[in-house]
């Protein structure tokens, strides 16, 4: 282990680490706006610039290897006056439609301007408008708001491994976008819209953040995402009592990832006017379904099943478990199947 002194608290870490992961086990907050843990350093934002006593120039902590012994300064003079140069060079080309942003409240670039007291940028861009694509169903791109950071192109490479987009052009007229300039919902994109919950700015925004501001949000809600057995987890943003969105949480399964279901397709239904929300009897002499306790429809359906063991044994039952289960609901419905029935009859409709 080397020792590393991060603002005047000294801690330990593993030879090979960063700066900014020792910073990290320190509790020192580092600004970062290309990182993404567990990939290799992008150090293109150059947010995380931090000053180590006896070398000239400033470094990135999240690319810069720690030495034993290193004392590093995080919030120097040099180092505030680094990342209000990097933050001016970045509103130099770009949109400052913060209030009407879907993004607002909840962009890196709005936080550190704030945090950093920059308002305005003493840098003339030569910033070209340029066209919104709105194709895909689910989420938006806007070019003008992106900061360049890499961080969708990142993920879609190197962590979902889908490819779908990429950096064209070059300077002020670079871009993040697909294959021949083509429509967003034409390309191979799966719509997974992980690179959504990487962007840090609002130029990557899912078309539902225009139903809420993350100051409407009354809580979050850890769970798991009921499209399929993975056992992706996720939290659910709750709204005036009300499911508006989703999160991905780091889960052992997922590790801060969904797919397109459980982004976009796992809680709409909540809320449906048509969803049943009490058993249902049918009336033999009416021929309609009424309401009924769920202790009358369990007493039926057991009584039912029993019947029909009884007077054709167990291989005249089966047990059939949706797709949109978890694996222990899963399990427990064969297990049911297999000693209470007494039938191998069990199966599940998870074919994807």
């Amino acid at each position: 282990m080397i020792n590393v002194t991060v603002d005047g608290i000294t801690v330990q870490v593993e030879p090979g680490s960063t700066i900014l992961q020792a910073a990290e086990k320190a509790g020192v907050e580092i600004p970062t706006l290309c990182y993404i843990k567990d990939l290799f350093p992008e150090a293109s934002c150059r947010m995380c610039m931090v000053e180590i006593q006896g070398m000239p120039k400033l470094v990135t902590a999240c690319s810069f290897p720690a030495a034993d012994g290193n004392v590093v300064f995080t919030k120097s003079e040099r180092v505030i006056a680094a990342r209000k140069g990097i933050l001016e060079l970045l509103l130099s080309n770009h949109k400052t439609n913060c209030f009407s942003c879907k993004a607002n409240g909840d962009c890196k670039l709005q936080q550190y301007c704030w945090e950093y007291g920059v308002e305005t940028s003493s840098f003339e861009g030569e910033r070209v408008e340029k066209p919104i694509d709105d194709s895909n169903p689910f989420f938006t791109y806007d070019p003008n708001l992106c900061i360049m950071c890499h961080r969708c192109v990142n993920t879609c490479h190197k962590v979902v491994g889908r490819g779908a987009i990429d950096t064209t052009k070059r300077g002020f007229a670079a871009t993040i976008g697909t294959s021949f300039g083509m429509d967003w919902v034409d390309t191979n994109c799966e719509s997974c819209g992980n690179c959504v919950q990487a962007c840090p700015t609002g130029a990557l925004t899912m078309k539902r953040r225009k139903e809420y501001r993350p100051w409407d949000v009354t809580k979050k809600v850890l769970t798991t995402c009921p499209h399929c057995a993975t056992g992706c987890q996720y939290y659910l943003v709750v709204k005036d009592n009300k499911i508006v969105d989703v999160e991905a949480a780091d889960g052992p399964s997922n590790k801060g990832l969904l797919c397109v279901k459980g982004r976009s397709g796992s809680f709409d239904f909540v809320d449906s006017p048509e969803r049943i929300r009490t058993p249902l009897i049918k009336n033999k002499e009416t021929g309609e379904f009424e309401a009924a306790s769920w202790d009358e429809a369990l007493d039926l359906v057991a009584s039912k099943f029993t019947e029909i063991k009884n007077n054709y044994g167990g291989e005249a039952l089966a047990g059939f478990a949706c797709s949109r289960s978890t694996n222990e609901d899963i399990y427990m419905l064969q297990k049911m199947v297999r000693t209470v029935f007494q039938s191998n009859n069990t199966d599940n409709c998870a074919r994807v």
